[in-house]
């Protein structure tokens, strides 16, 4: 699991300073980086040398509100890897109290420039490889 830290801003908000519902899905997107980035596999690489990593789904289940301020940490988790798909899970708590905020999930595939599905083991296949060792299963 990989831990991605995020202060909720005002401009996330409404005027009850209650955090909306379409940032959840930003954070996860967020943590989603951050982790690829830890794997060392950055996004900006990725697209430099042809590779796109377009969202197929996203889901979130909404627990408790998350207002101006607060710290949430995204838990995320690589739960698929195949050599041209994956998945992510995501929970979200409050960083401080640990009290669930949402959960999440996000599915994504690789391809080129032409908007053509390609595989990644073959494309990177150090890439591949790195991301294949961190699924971690439920």
């Amino acid at each position: 699991m990989h831990s991605y830290i995020h202060k909720v801003q005002y401009y996330e908000t409404d005027q009850m300073q209650v955090a909306h519902h379409s940032n959840y899905i930003r954070w996860m997107e967020e943590a989603r980086t951050d982790y690829l980035d830890s794997v060392g596999i950055s996004y900006a690489e990725m697209e430099r040398r042809g590779i796109i990593s377009p969202v197929l789904t996203v889901s979130c289940q909404y627990h408790t509100m998350t207002r101006y301020g607060e710290r949430v940490r995204v838990e995320t988790r690589l739960t698929e890897m195949g050599s041209v798909r994956y998945r992510l899970a995501y929970r979200i708590v409050d960083a401080e109290t640990g009290e669930l905020r949402a959960v999440g999930e996000s599915t994504h595939c690789f391809i080129n420039p032409d908007n053509r599905v390609i595989s990644l083991k073959k494309a990177d296949p150090d890439a591949f490889t790195r991301m294949r060792e961190k699924v971690e299963h439920e």
